[in-house]
């Protein structure tokens, strides 16, 4: 079959410019001859349709195409281009971690102290000074080795894991908003702080394995695995596994007080938090810095007002929740450890052990016993302890501000 397409197509013309029949009252054009302004006449732009060619908001579609660049010329325009962003991704990425690290990790030696120190009722010596906290971690430290400070940190992860998990899964199959919009009301609130609730419920048998962990003495020579912690959990809910003395209070004695702690934390470390991150940023904002006219400046200034707030109002959060919750977290912490037959070291020298063998009968009776034997300062046994922690993430910090404004003052 023979084509019936003319060998002078050029898809513009044809049964329109060369064509008499169909030309009527038009009056033929050479487009290859015409101006600019006759050609904005008769071509116009497809309408910009949301979504489509992957638009952000705000983005138009461009009305013209870009012309091929030179070889070369990308490799040229990346070795030209500032490495400020890419050394803005980077330190981001830094300094979340370097956060992260200390929160998890460097801090853990002083969370397995405290702990320690709260479930000791035959201490002498409360550690309220973080010299002395100091001097009896070097001493477990010396006898047992550098990994007593760091037993039941994997258990930790995996109580953290599983409070994530349950969160989300319930906020999935419930109307419980697992975060709060800018436009909340009451009813909102109550179903978030339910399931802040219901999470910290879920997760407090796994909890209290943890929390075994992190106290049980290494001398023991009990070397749990990660997933010990979840099974231990388990076997605490069905009641079966490892034997626990008479003693032993049940789970259902252990959720108002564990739900009450959970719920009090992250009131407090949320309003703190909302609290510094806005008067961190309407400082930085009214500024005379932020206002200058030197670019260099304001590149680091802005880069520093878009990670550093965050993470003081984190690390100031946490610090204000975690002292004020101190006396609570005590009374807790001896009710999920009574009667699981657990040893501990000796906190007021570190070379020896103790058994674990109290008789409270509920959260009132634990208050009132501390009070009446071991005085008001009873409930903050420990706390140098949080002290030193505190201290060593500040001091962080104030080092990851300090490498990240040299390394952007050099790029």
């Amino acid at each position: 079959m023979n084509s019936r397409r003319p060998d002078s197509f050029d898809g513009l013309g044809y049964r329109g410019r060369d064509d008499p029949s169909f030309s009527g009252g038009y009056s033929g054009r050479s487009f290859n001859n015409s101006s600019s302004a006759d050609l904005q006449h008769w071509v116009t732009t497809p309408p910009d349709i949301p979504g489509s060619r992957n638009l952000h908001f705000g983005d138009r579609t461009p009305q013209f195409e870009t012309p091929p660049a030179p070889p070369g010329a990308a490799d040229e325009a990346q070795s030209a281009a500032p490495p400020s962003e890419q050394l803005n991704r980077f330190a981001g990425f830094g300094i979340g971690l370097a956060s992260l690290f200390t929160e998890n990790v460097l801090a853990h030696p002083c969370i397995v102290f405290r702990r320690q120190c709260q479930v000791n009722y035959h201490a002498r010596c409360y550690h309220l000074s973080p010299l002395t906290a100091i001097s009896v971690m070097y001493n477990v430290t010396k006898t047992q080795g550098p990994k007593a400070l760091w037993k039941g940190m994997g258990s930790t992860f995996v109580v953290q894991g599983v409070a994530l998990g349950t969160e989300g899964i319930i906020s999935e199959c419930t109307p419980l908003p697992r975060e709060l919009s800018h436009k909340w009301n009451p009813k909102q609130v109550v179903g978030h702080l339910v399931l802040k609730g219901l999470t910290h419920v879920v997760a407090m048998p796994f909890y209290s394995a943890s929390l075994i962990e992190t106290v049980q003495s290494e001398i023991i020579g009990d070397n749990p695995g990660i997933l010990d912690c979840v099974k231990e959990g388990l076997g605490r809910v069905i009641g079966m596994g490892v034997p626990h003395s008479k003693r032993l209070l049940p789970l259902w004695n252990l959720v108002f007080p564990t739900m009450l702690h959970g719920i009090l934390h992250y009131l407090i470390s949320s309003s703190v938090q909302r609290l510094v991150l806005y008067l961190l940023r309407h400082r930085n904002n009214g500024s005379p810095n932020h206002s200058s006219t030197n670019s260099g400046m304001d590149t680091v200034q802005s880069m520093l007002d878009a990670y550093f707030p965050e993470l003081m109002a984190s690390f100031a959060a946490s610090l204000c929740a975690d002292v004020l919750l101190f006396p609570m977290e005590t009374v807790l912490h001896r009710l999920h450890i009574q009667g699981t037959r657990t040893i501990i070291d000796n906190t007021d020298l570190g070379f020896e052990v103790l058994p674990i063998n109290t008789q409270y009968e509920g959260m009132r009776d634990c208050i009132s016993a501390i009070r009446r034997e071991e005085g008001t300062m009873g409930f903050y046994k420990g706390f140098g302890s949080i002290v030193v922690q505190y201290s060593l993430h500040a001091t962080v910090l104030q080092i990851t501000k300090m490498i990240y404004l040299t390394l952007l003052r050099n790029a």
